[in-house]
């Protein structure tokens, strides 16, 4: 029976920022580059291929006579769960497999959490490189660049360190819901995530790596790499608009074969539309990185395809080769374009870069229980200022960009400053940003309300602390929930007035307000102690029905809606349909 031919992975590598993924990425790069091995690597356009026999040249040691069937492994140059999150094939992710980047002395981080989130989403399989293991104490240079060579080379003391650090990211991992072991003591590779301890910065580990993902790769996604001879499909990375030559696409092509002047269906600004490809070129693999045209490029392959209509095409977004008929290409086009994101009728308005980034930073956003009015691509216009601006609810006044600028007409508008706008391209810091406006802004909100009408209020009055009875009592007050402010009408607990608040002083200094938890001295006019209310007694402030009903919209804190339903059952024993209509 003839073997399955494969094509080569496409590997993403994703983590936190500062963790070392570029310099993972840099030292994949360069281990056949620095040894002018021929062949043994061919950085392309926007991605970069490592190739089978150099695979099994250096890591000849850990295969043991064993071979790769997998033409080699092809990494996506642009690391970050947001590059990931825009590469998009078949539905889900262009990605067969994953590497996550994690500082193993740091442990998993935002960003980290991030990318576990977008991996989870996307059903991407995944390893960890658990980077920088040379600075765990008492490391020794071994000169082996395989983890199994340097390990064994390692004092006791060492490698109890490494396990500690290890087995704490093996739990962190298991809290988010994965099995995870060090690579060297995984017997199932298909339910344990595989740990595979590295050195960005020297190297150590690279093998090792490259050994576990060629594995995985030919024994777990034998159904996804399974090369076909149809026509080419892939994933359009970056444009660029060329005055020399024209508009040119950075393109990972994911399936089948793409050749010279064939036609080519992509999504533009103003929708799917049909072009022709001029010229293909690769990078020529040579030191210099000079581009080199070629006729036919098969996939897995980075490409600079050089298109011959000016279209702005949308990054992040297919590219499919078609053949007479356009309709299935721009179908499957429309689809992997549109934004899988649920929105409702109130929330916040949020703007990115591109279609996966979009996806990205909306996936946090309601993983902490934001809900999301509106989610689109492109920079904050003048007419999103002015939507946003007019929206009743306050909590829904605020627009995030995600490496998006906000256009000058849009600044010039005079309702500019009457919104939020939370912008930049670090999705942990904007998610928190968001929480912090939304937490200020609901508390501004309750500040207004508070301010403006009565709030429920619980008072005690303190025995310990009577300065005068009458004309006004004067005597010291514990406020047990709510807000009491100067021109409060009170009332007994059977309904009976209590006075009006006169003033409120705090020591030396008069307040018009004060809050639950205080203690303040309290003038109360038209009643006497001893006669209509006494020490030791719980006063609540009246309240009005139109209160209840903005507040059964729209709730305070627990205690004060707890004290609101105590003042409705007192109401109700004078009549018994008292805020019924709220």
């Amino acid at each position: 029976m003839e073997e399955k031919r494969l094509r080569q992975p496409i590997v993403c590598v994703l983590g936190h920022v500062d963790h070392g993924k570029t310099t993972l990425l840099d030292q994949i790069r360069g281990t056949a580059v620095a040894r002018s091995e021929a062949g043994g690597i061919t950085q392309r356009i926007g991605a970069t291929e490592i190739d089978r026999t150099h695979i099994e040249k250096i890591a000849k040691d850990l295969l043991k006579g064993g071979k790769i069937r997998i033409p080699g492994l092809l990494f996506i140059d642009t690391p970050g769960h947001v590059a990931f999150s825009n590469m998009r094939a078949r539905g889900g992710a262009l990605a067969d497999i994953a590497v996550l980047v994690v500082d193993i002395n740091d442990g998993l981080m935002p960003q980290t959490r991030e990318s576990i989130h977008i991996l989870k989403k996307f059903k991407t399989p995944f390893v960890v490189a658990a980077n920088k293991i040379d600075l765990v104490d008492l490391y020794t240079d071994s000169k082996s660049k395989t983890f199994k060579g340097s390990i064994s080379r390692q004092r006791p003391e060492y490698i109890e360190n490494l396990d500690a650090k290890v087995y704490d990211l093996v739990s962190s991992l298991y809290s988010l819901g994965f099995s995870a072991d060090r690579y060297d003591r995984v017997s199932d590779f298909s339910s344990i995530i595989a740990i595979v301890p590295v050195s960005a910065k020297s190297g150590l580990g690279v093998p090792d790596l490259l050994m576990v993902l060629s594995g995985l790769a030919q024994k777990y996604l034998e159904r996804d790499i399974g090369l076909t001879e149809s026509g080419g499909q892939g994933t359009v990375i970056e444009v660029k608009k060329e005055t020399s030559i024209g508009t040119t696409l950075d393109t990972v092509l994911f399936q089948g074969k793409l050749s010279r002047s064939d036609s080519i269906a992509v999504n533009s600004s103003d929708g799917p539309a049909t072009t022709r490809i001029k010229a293909i070129f690769v990078n020529s693999g040579t030191r210099n990185a000079r581009l080199a045209e070629k006729d036919t490029v098969s996939a897995a392959a980075g490409v600079r395809i050089l298109i011959s209509d000016k279209l702005s095409v949308i990054p992040g977004t297919p590219l499919i080769a078609v053949d007479g008929n356009t309709d299935d290409a721009y179908a499957t086009i429309l689809a992997e374009s549109t934004p899988n994101i649920s929105t409702e009728m109130d929330g916040i308005t949020v703007k990115a870069d591109a279609l996966g980034s979009l996806e990205a930073i909306c996936y946090e956003l309601q993983q902490k229980s934001i809900r999301i009015r509106s989610a689109t691509i492109g920079d904050i216009s003048r007419k999103d200022v002015v939507s946003i601006s007019t929206l009743n609810n306050q909590m829904d006044r605020v627009v995030i960009g995600f490496n998006v600028q906000i256009l000058p007409d849009a600044k010039d508008l005079p309702t500019f400053s009457d919104i939020g706008i939370i912008s930049g391209n670090v999705i942990y810091s904007i998610v928190a940003d968001t929480e912090k406006w939304l937490s200020d802004r609901r508390a501004q909100i309750e500040e207004s309300r508070k301010d403006s009408m009565p709030v429920p209020s619980r008072i005690f009055l303190m025995p310990e602390y009577v300065f005068r009875a009458t004309k006004p009592v004067i005597i010291g007050v514990r406020v047990l929930s709510g807000r009491v402010k100067v021109g409060d009408d009170l009332i007994k607990s059977d309904g009976r007035f209590g006075g009006t608040v006169k003033s409120i002083r705090d020591g030396d200094v008069s307040k018009r307000y004060s809050d639950a938890g205080s203690e303040v001295a309290v003038a109360i006019d038209g009643i006497t102690l001893g006669r209509q209310i006494s020490a030791g007694e719980t006063l609540y402030t009246d309240i009005t029905e139109e209160v209840v009903r903005s507040l059964r919209a729209h709730s305070l804190d627990e205690e004060t809606m707890k004290t609101m339903e105590e003042i409705i059952s007192i109401k109700r024993k004078q009549n018994m349909f008292w805020g019924t209509k709220a």
